[in-house]
């Protein structure tokens, strides 16, 4: 006898939909899987076995063989445990299949027959919102994923059983309900801008920073509060739109970063590998061709702190995904196209000992060995990082001033209205911020006038800028007159986006 199942997969972070069938015939006992099966799969012979005994049926001692159809497509994973499950005791006639074709199942099973938690969850029901599926079983751990999609039914089961008695119409299913989503942030008090003392220009460069999307490189001496002005970036980042929500917690839901109970990722991605981190585990890649850190920081950010104590071979492979908002990861097995739309946060010292130009503390080091150092960070990778800021030693009388700074809720009341403001802007050009922004947009939406222009061509050539730089200063300039306000981009703003231009000039070109 035959049974068909219906349930889904997914490769990077879209789904697609997958049919299980189950053909089971008369001779010697034996389980086969064809359509491409990793070892994953092929193992769901014993998990399914033991599930489905004790769960009280009956496992049949014939020739099972299952298809999962489209046979060319790789399948990976424990999802297909519990439509496998289903298809064999619907073809042996335990059980009754889904009544309708577009229902669709997936699960991993444990022996006792509870349905787990999988990954993937977020990609695979969207996907079966796209091919107007009715309903989707989902296990209960992953049933808080499902809570703000519109579309489709979700059911949660925990067990084999209850799907059983659910199918055969003994039990009602627990249908999720859908809910908002409040992407408001709440702030982390231990990482608020009002406890940082004074590194005025630093907190003004990442308000910047925030309002527009930009990449920062921050340079200064140990202890100066490089990692705290880091670490409080998230505080006045702006909320997250259900659409970034929706593909961040894609991404987050492939790699199992879900925890159970939780639902969409509400607030924006903060990432900060150890300067250890190998190519692979930033880019991505593996055998199941992962996501990597700078996806996993899609619609946040990725802090390198240390940046010069990155291995070479790996900052440099962050230069097409800077340009590119995205990454490829080509493999034997195949190629899988990840989003990397991130914010690069980055800290080092100005040399190994960390005092090169200090005031306060003579430097220890060669200028063989500051240049050395230096030299770690090519000029492609500074080509591509909008705004560059100082951040000195915090004097006694900023350390010891007892009146706090700006809090973290104000500047990102700021950050949020200069965010709408490129979000209208923008609307009908795909992106939505001014970081995005690409060459044709630049010169459109970054429009100088004749004094600027003028400042614009004295700064080019006195600079030595690239192309690719002068683009950048007039994309920080666009975000600074947002964050005034402004609709044209004046010669202030400009002043100001070119100021934080100039120590790649001052460190690298000497």
């Amino acid at each position: 006898m035959l049974a068909k199942i219906k349930s889904l997969g997914f490769r990077g972070i879209e789904g697609y939909s997958i049919t299980v069938e189950v053909d089971i015939s008369r001779g010697i006992p034996a389980y086969d899987v064809v359509g491409l099966p990793d070892i994953t799969v092929k193992e769901s012979k014993e998990r399914v076995r033991a599930a489905i005994k004790n769960s009280g049926f009956e496992y049949p001692m014939q020739r099972i063989t299952i298809n999962l159809a489209p046979a060319d497509t790789r399948k990976e994973g424990s999802i297909y445990d519990v439509p496998i499950a289903i298809g064999i005791l619907a073809a042996s006639g335990q059980i009754t299949p889904p009544s309708s074709e577009n229902t669709a199942i997936i699960g991993e099973l444990s022996l006792n027959g509870d349905i787990c938690a999988v990954k993937g969850v977020m990609p695979m029901i969207a996907a079966a919102i796209e091919e107007k599926y009715d309903m989707i079983f989902v296990p209960e751990g992953n049933a808080a994923e499902a809570v703000s999609l519109e579309g489709i039914k979700i059911a949660a089961v925990h067990s084999l059983y209850q799907l059983s008695k659910i199918l055969s119409d003994k039990e009602e299913p627990k249908i999720v309900e859908t809910t908002g989503i409040d992407f408001s942030q709440s702030m982390d008090e231990a990482y608020d801008f009002e406890m940082i003392k004074g590194q005025l220009m630093a907190k003004r460069a990442l308000e910047i920073a925030a309002a527009g999307g930009h990449n920062i490189l921050m340079i200064g001496p140990p202890g100066s509060g490089k990692t705290l002005l880091a670490r409080s970036l998230p505080g006045i980042l702006p909320d997250l739109t259900f659409e970034e929500a929706l593909t961040v917690t894609k991404i987050h839901s492939i790699c199992g970063l879900i925890k159970d109970g939780e639902g969409m990722v509400r607030i924006r991605p903060f990432r900060s590998p150890h300067h250890t981190a190998s190519t692979v585990s930033l880019t991505g890649g593996g055998q199941h061709l992962h996501p990597g850190e700078i996806s996993l920081a899609h619609n946040g950010v990725l802090f390198l702190d240390e940046l010069p104590e990155f291995d070479r071979t790996v900052l440099e492979a962050l230069r097409q995904p800077l340009e590119d908002s995205f990454i490829t990861i080509a493999r034997a097995s195949g190629s899988v196209r990840y989003p990397a739309d991130f914010m690069l946060v980055a800290s080092m010292n100005p040399c190994p000992c960390g005092h090169f130009g200090s005031s306060i503390e003579e430097c220890r080091c060669t200028s063989h060995q500051i240049q050395g150092y230096l030299n770690k960070i090519s000029g492609p990778l500074l080509d591509r990082i909008d705004l560059q800021v100082e951040v000195d030693a915090v004097p006694y009388e900023d350390l010891t001033n007892t009146q706090k700074s700006e809090p973290s809720a104000d500047i990102r009341r700021r950050v949020n209205t200069a965010r709408s403001l490129q979000v209208i802007r923008y609307k009908n050009v795909g992106i939505h911020c001014n970081s995005q922004l690409n060459t044709r947009l630049t010169n459109q939406y970054c429009k100088l006038d004749a004094e600027g222009q003028k400042l614009m061509k004295s700064v080019y050539n006195s600079l030595g800028l690239s192309a690719r730089a002068h683009n950048r200063i007039l994309k920080v300039a666009r975000t600074i007159a947002d964050l005034e306000g402004s609709e044209s981009i004046n010669t202030e703003h400009l002043s100001e986006a070119v100021q934080f231009r100039t120590l790649d000039r001052k460190y690298w070109r000497k």
